[in-house]
């Protein structure tokens, strides 16, 4: 596992992974020896958190929506009108990941509980936290995110 996240990691970046290189469309995720970068969609009002990646037919690999909430509060996703399956990894305020629900399939309208105070959600392709050993404990980073542990301004 630790393998495909490195080498993922060499692919997405060209050196370390700097606070200069925050920026709005991308998230950095990380654990104790590893960074990732994705590309990502910030969803931070109740109209864009609502609507989230339902009805795209597609996610490119390296890609990922951040739902932003304004306090950590009791968080369930489902995936109604959602075309193409979607790991959901839950973090808290400061950004550390909580739980992780794996492959949600498309149009499951059974809810999927992240926990009780959650604060940021981040959605990426089915299947992808496994290939690239992500697990809870791994903190986010991304100019959205307040009171986080791993920030953009160092």
């Amino acid at each position: 596992m630790r393998l495909a996240w490195l080498l993922a990691a060499a692919a997405l970046a060209a050196g370390p992974v700097s606070a200069a290189d925050c920026a709005p469309d991308q998230i950095d995720l990380r654990d104790s020896d590893t960074e990732l970068r994705f590309h990502v969609e910030v969803m931070d009002t109740p109209e864009g958190r609502e609507q989230g990646l339902m009805f795209r037919e597609n996610l490119p690999k390296f890609s990922s929506m951040l739902f932003v909430y304004e306090t950590p509060q009791p968080v369930a996703f489902w995936m109604k009108n959602t075309l193409i399956p979607l790991d959901i990894l839950f973090f808290d305020a400061e950004g550390r990941l909580e739980r992780i629900k794996s492959n949600a399939q498309p149009h499951d309208e059974t809810p999927v509980f992240g926990g009780d105070d959650i604060q940021y959600v981040l959605e990426i392709n089915g299947g992808l936290a496994a290939e690239l050993g992500i697990e809870p404990g791994a903190e986010i980073r991304n100019p959205a995110l307040t009171g986080a542990v791993w920030s953009c301004s160092g």
